[in-house]
């Protein structure tokens, strides 16, 4: 009787004479084509799939082919489980758009219970300790590999900022932590002490690029920028971040850059608002590669999309979409659920753009727990639910790739 692992090798070995039989560029054409959870499960068909699913020439192939389509929704989850990471595929193009949420998990929890979601940069997660506020882990939750990068040093009283993107120019994916440190005044309690950038107050801005293994320390930030829980927006070679401009004797919003290229800091001219106002609610997005400005008018509740068509000139802001008082409103549920979770959820943006899909419809993240696809055309929206969706989470555009961490492969668009 012959032993079951000879007939596996046996089929194994015709199996390979199948695929040999095609030329290497059309094999590395096909799996390119698949989405990355195909990918990982043909790991489990032979070997020869298994050791093919580790080649660098599929790795960026198939990131570039990915780049094109419609992107995964990862969703950090508040509750009802903290600090819980899933994802669902999806498609504007398809007339039922529902599907089921998978479950990522994280190999290092035990190390870092609680953390926040910094960026997604071509396939890999760039996240930080929310709790102990110094570890900084980058992952790739669909191949599982990930690292812990290097500890800098920390202040009894410190914010961290972070931020994580990739340059074209340079071929270099870097991490950047902007430490904010101060002197505690101990005549007020200290629940009432705040960060001020003040004669007192310092910074230090730290840059690591993946394959190393050091920070490089280059000085201090030129500006102060507000820690939010979307995190830092990559796009066109630079980290970007919004900030309220109580310095420089500017008021309103203002974006800063870090351009991974040179390690410099700037400021971007932002739009000519019809209006600035205390009352409203800004954030940024990319859109098709765009820098992009969206401000939320919480009286009428319309949203304004200014789309920056060359990069870092002011004349080029234009005002793409302006979406009507018709947004989905809040459901009344939401506030049954524990106040600690509300409570966080209101230093979020109450209407969020994510992207635009291939189709020209605009996704959106709103009531910080549902996702709804606006056709910008007849001004009509659609709810997007998933099976298995959480009820709170933060909703994270991103690309499924087989990226490595230590030597990640290069985006070829």
């Amino acid at each position: 009787m012959e032993k079951p692992t000879k007939k596996t090798d046996c089929e194994e070995d015709e199996h390979r004479r199948g695929i040999d039989s095609l030329p290497d560029e059309i094999t590395l054409d096909i799996f390119s084509r698949l989405s990355v959870t195909s990918l990982m499960q043909s790991r489990f068909v032979c070997r020869y799939w298994k050791n093919f699913s580790f080649d660098r020439n599929l790795a960026s192939l198939h990131l570039s082919q990915a780049v094109k389509r419609d992107p995964l929704l990862i969703f950090h989850s508040d509750f009802p489980i903290r600090n819980q990471l899933c994802f669902a595929e999806f498609s504007g193009t398809d007339d039922d758009a529902q599907g089921i949420v998978k479950k990522i998990s994280t190999p290092f929890s035990a190390s870092m219970p609680e953390f926040t979601v910094v960026s997604s940069c071509n396939g890999l997660l760039c996240l930080f300790d929310s709790l102990y506020k110094d570890a900084v882990y980058i992952y790739n939750p669909f191949t599982r590999d990930y690292k812990e990068l290097p500890k800098t040093r920390q202040y009894d009283e410190e914010t961290v900022v972070c931020g994580f993107g990739y340059h074209p120019e340079t071929n270099q994916y870097k991490v950047v932590k902007i430490v904010y440190y101060w002197i505690v005044n101990f005549g007020y309690p200290r629940a009432h002490s705040r960060i001020r950038m003040s004669r007192n107050s310092k910074s230090e801005v730290f840059v690591l690029s993946l394959g190393g293994n050091a920070w490089r320390n280059i000085g201090e930030a030129p500006y102060f920028i507000q820690r939010r829980p979307q995190g830092a927006l990559f796009t066109c070679g630079r980290l970007h971040w919004q900030t309220q401009g109580w310095f420089k004797n500017v008021r309103g919003f203002v974006i800063i850059s870090f351009d991974l290229a040179d390690e410099t800091f700037h400021e971007i001219p932002r739009p000519d608002f019809s209006r600035i106002a205390d009352g409203h609610r800004y954030h940024l997005a990319d859109l098709k590669g765009c820098l992009s400005a969206i401000v939320y008018i919480c009286r009428s509740k319309e949203l304004e999309i200014w789309v920056m068509r060359e990069y870092n000139v002011k004349e080029s802001w234009i005002k793409e979409f302006r979406i009507g008082a018709n947004i989905p409103d809040s459901p009344s549920t939401k506030l049954l659920q524990p106040f600690r979770m509300w409570r966080n959820s209101l230093h979020r943006a109450l209407v969020r753009i994510l992207c635009i899909l291939e189709n020209g419809e605009i996704l959106m993240e709103y009531s910080v727990g549902r996702l709804a696809l606006c056709d910008v055309l007849s001004g009509t929206y659609k709810d997007i639910t998933f099976k298995g969706m959480p009820s709170i989470f933060q909703t994270v555009v991103h690309v499924g790739s087989l990226n490595l961490i230590d030597f990640p492969v290069i985006c070829n668009m």
